[in-house]
């Protein structure tokens, strides 16, 4: 044990964060234990990009990981949290581009190797942030372990699984209809593609059959794109086209002779019930386009100006050639009206242009076996479970509606397509090596989407493709993974099917998903708003501690959570009632050691109560945190340290300690000591600097409190009857201070008292606990016993087991009374009527624990007796009217 130190006289959590979380580090507390009886536990991050400093929402994610990592440290696990980051190819390229651009710079000035040069140092000083960030929150991960996407040893799990899966058929290069993102230059997933509602409208078109006999009415959206029509399409059982079909159309203003095609695609309720159908440029006519072997006649170049196929709109922009072909169509006679509307739009998640369906030659993986291998393994006992439940249906309908997965990018920061096409006879080649005669092959010049390299995290991490790695073999599959649900698609899914077709593992027991952080007007934090939160500037005025405090009981798991400063107030709050309850204890323990802590000895009521509700906490809290139920936890915990530790045990240990007892002086110092160093293991993990300081000052064993021992249910110290006794008790004093607040009598004023109790076992407790009593009461005369009668005017609490009267003759009136205890009445009543019909709940009798269903039956048993005890008080009151 270390000598206690002297605790500041106010919590400044500046102070008492200072300089720990560097102490940990070097101390190496945060390594795994490499104790091979112990059971593994490991948790990946979740790399957080180098494209700037971190948010709310990764506070709010690294807080729930490391409360995880650092209990289950404690409780004797071999754990392991490994951090890393990721190289976040269009995000960060684009970042270093527009740092670039501030300097009149491009990337194709500088070059390929240059360029990316630059974004290296990017990565180092944004990686150099983030990892301060990490400090400041208290994060205990491995720093030995820590990995980068682009790694050596990552990259080469990123070659191995491309060439594995090309070699298996299920990567393959293609001309395809794919999601074009216009200002990056580069192809984007389905679902790296947000649909925003935006004002548009619709432009009713009619296009002249070739024959000269008419015409047909149809509308788009997007009129720059019928320069690249190459039919128009009906319904195969719309009797109103059945003759059309087989005919020709002359598009106008191409005047290109386009056919008349039968396609089931087409609604014949919407509309005209005729579509024009681009196969180049939208991603359903793509699919009838190839039904119907139509041509794909592509009309823009890459950075959505028009190209040479759009005759006179050659150059334009599209929303300018928009403009024009609308302007033209109106002056042939064939724009028949506009209708404003509003309608969903894909926008680029990274640069927020809107994206353009372009025909591109791109890889993709098959995703069709790969999605049924992950669906078919969530029926074994090797699933992912999904905490909440309901993001396990997420997961299963994206996997039950993938499709396949472009993964080239048309950028130069990112793990290089290992894929070579020969200079002369234009012979691909894909593998593991380079090829040899080098000088003769060009490398494809795209590279692989983030997300191919971040689906492979959690073991290529732990030194895969070498499966005899020692952390692979020890920590693979991880426990369990922490992430917001916004990502279930874009990465927790992937790494599902990656690890299944790789290690024949699932990558991670566990899911827990969180929900996002919004203002306090229950908005999304954005730029553009301006209510962004930095978390560093939030720990900077309330400490680390307040912010995690604040983060673990947010919200249920799934839930999103508003941020507030009353909220962190309240956080605040707390730690300093701990705080000063902590010195408090520590200034009356006289020195004593943490070997002289001796809890044996004979105890009061409130010392078999304290240790009855500390273990009955410990299990509790233990079960939730367990089950993630972070929010649940906490509650305990408050409820437990506040008012029970602080406000009541405390202070019923001050008599004891201010008396001449030496032996209950001892036993009452040592459960006060004992008391709290198990709220402080119970509390670590969630606020781990302030813990430490308190931990250090006060008794205790070993280095730190980080590899302290996790508390555990001692069941010597369950004790019923004491937490019954002890809740009359609590229940009396209660009722006479609020008869006291309600008549305006304070405490110093001693008034006389009459409890009159139903039961012998009530009387008993009362009796033996009657210094309490006296301490918290201050009765002028003290009356306990049963059938009691007053002929006074008194006021009356009504209590378990009983009712305290309080003559106050003079201060109320018997009709005020009345009213008063008919509204207790009333209370009574609902309280009832509730329980009864949770108990009539058969589907809540059968689910709950029954313990929980017991507890339900105690308090209708009490609420009833209360209820009997208000009625004949108010009969007899009324009797003396």
């Amino acid at each position: 044990m270390t000598e206690m130190n002297q605790m500041s006289t106010k919590y400044q959590p500046q102070e008492v964060e200072k300089g720990k979380y560097k102490k940990w580090v070097e101390a190496k507390l945060f390594r795994p234990s490499g104790n091979k009886d112990a059971k593994p536990y490991s948790i990946v991050i979740p790399p957080p990009n180098v494209t700037g400093r971190l948010h709310l929402g990764h506070a709010w994610d690294v807080t729930l990981q490391d409360m995880l990592i650092r209990m289950k440290r404690m409780q004797g696990y071999d754990t392991l949290w490994l951090p890393g980051m990721d190289h976040a190819g269009i995000a960060t390229q684009a970042k270093v581009e527009a740092k670039l651009a501030e300097d009149g710079i491009s990337r194709h000035d500088l070059g390929r190797e240059a360029f990316v040069d630059k974004v290296w140092e990017w990565k180092e000083d944004y990686a150099g942030f983030i990892r301060e960030q990490w400090s400041k929150m208290g994060i205990s991960v491995d720093y030995d372990r820590e990995r980068f996407t682009l790694d050596d040893g990552l990259s080469d799990a990123v070659r191995k699984v491309f060439v594995t899966l090309y070699e298996k058929g299920l990567i393959y290069r293609g001309a395809y209809l794919i999601n074009w993102d216009p200002k990056a230059q580069t192809a984007l997933s389905d679902i790296e593609v947000i649909h925003k509602d935006v004002n548009g409208a619709f432009y009713h078109f009619r296009y002249p059959l070739a024959d000269g006999s008419g015409f047909v009415e149809l509308a788009t959206t997007r009129p720059e794109t019928m320069l690249g029509d190459t039919a128009v399409a009906v319904h195969p059982e719309d009797e109103r086209y059945a003759h059309l079909i087989g005919k020709t159309i002359l598009l106008p203003l191409v005047n290109r002779e386009i056919p008349i095609i039968a396609d089931d695609y087409v609604d014949k309720d919407f509309g005209t019930g005729v579509v024009k159908i681009t196969p180049a440029h939208d991603p359903n006519d793509f699919e009838v386009g190839l039904r119907h072997n139509l041509p794909q006649i592509n009309v823009m170049n890459k950075d959505a100006s028009m190209n040479e196929e759009a005759g006179k709109y050659e150059g334009m922009d599209r929303f300018e050639a928009r403009k024009a072909v609308v302007k033209d169509m109106e002056a042939e006679g064939f724009l028949v009206k506009i209708e404003e509307t509003v309608h969903s739009v894909g926008h680029s998640e990274r640069t927020d242009v809107v994206v353009e369906p372009l025909i591109s030659t791109q890889w993709f993986v098959k995703m069709a076996p790969l999605a049924e291998k992950s669906l078919q393994n969530q029926e074994t006992d090797g699933k992912v479970s999904f905490f909440p439940n309901r993001f396990g249906d997420t997961f299963t309908r994206w996997m039950d509606n993938i499709h396949d997965w472009v993964i080239s990018r048309q950028l130069w920061w990112g793990h290089r397509i290992p894929a070579w096409y020969h200079k002369e006879t234009g012979e691909m080649y894909v593998g593991m090596e380079d090829p040899t005669d080098v000088e003769n092959w060009e490398q494809d010049p795209d590279v692989l989407d983030t997300w191919f390299s971040s689906a492979l995290w959690p073991f290529s991490t732990m030194g895969w493709p070498d499966e005899n790695a020692e952390d692979f073999k020890r920590y693979f599959p991880t426990s369990t993974l922490v992430t917001g649900y916004d990502i279930i698609s874009f990465w927790v899914s992937r790494m599902i099917f990656q690890s299944l077709e790789f290690t024949e593992q699932r990558p991670f027991e566990n899911v827990l998903i969180h929900g996002l952080i919004r203002d306090e007007q229950g908005r999304k934090m954005s730029k553009s708003l301006g209510n962004g939160i930095d978390p560093m500037d939030v720990i900077d005025q309330y400490g680390a501690d307040a912010l995690r405090w604040f983060l673990s009981n947010g919200s249920s798991p799934g839930q999103d959570v508003r941020f507030s400063y009353e909220k962190m107030d309240a956080s605040w709050n707390f730690i300093n009632k701990i705080w000063n309850a902590s010195r408090y204890v520590l200034m009356n323990l006289d020195g004593l050691t943490y070997d002289e802590i001796d809890i044996t000895g004979e105890k009061t009521l409130a010392d078999q109560w304290i240790l009855s509700k500390l273990n009955r906490t410990i299990a509790k809290a233990t079960e939730l945190l367990e089950k993630f139920e972070f929010g649940e936890a906490g509650k305990l915990l408050y409820h437990f340290i506040w008012d029970e530790y602080c406000d009541w045990y405390i202070e019923m240990t001050k008599e004891v300690l201010q008396g001449e007892d030496e032996a209950a002086k001892k036993t009452a110092r040592s459960i006060l000591a004992y008391v709290l160093d198990n709220i402080l293991r119970l509390l670590h993990p969630i606020m781990p600097f302030v813990t430490e300081e308190i931990w250090q000052n006060a008794p205790h064993e070993g280095e730190s409190i980080v590899v302290a021992e996790y508390p555990i249910v001692d069941e010597a110290f369950m004790n019923h009857e004491a937490e019954t006794a002890m809740d009359k008790l609590i229940g009396l004093i209660r009722g006479v201070r609020n008869i006291r607040n309600e008549m305006n009598t304070p405490l110093s004023k001693k008034v006389p008292m009459q409890i009159n109790v139903n039961d012998d076992a009530t009387e008993n407790i009362f009796t033996a606990n009657k210094a309490y009593i006296v301490r918290f009461c201050n009765p002028e005369t003290l009356e306990i016993g049963q059938n009691i009668e007053t002929t006074e005017e008194a006021v009356t609490a009504i209590i378990s087991g009983g009712e305290v009267r309080m003559p106050l003759a003079g201060l109320i009136k018997l009709e005020d009374e009345i009213v008063r205890l008919e509204g207790e009445a009333a209370k009574l009543e609902k309280e009832v009527d509730r329980v009864v019909k949770k108990l009539g709940n058969e589907r809540f009798v059968s689910k709950a624990p029954d313990a929980v269903v017991e507890g339900e039956r105690a308090k209708e048993k009490d609420y009833r007796e209360k209820l009997a005890t208000v009625n004949e008080r108010i009969a007899s009151l009324k009797a003396q009217l």
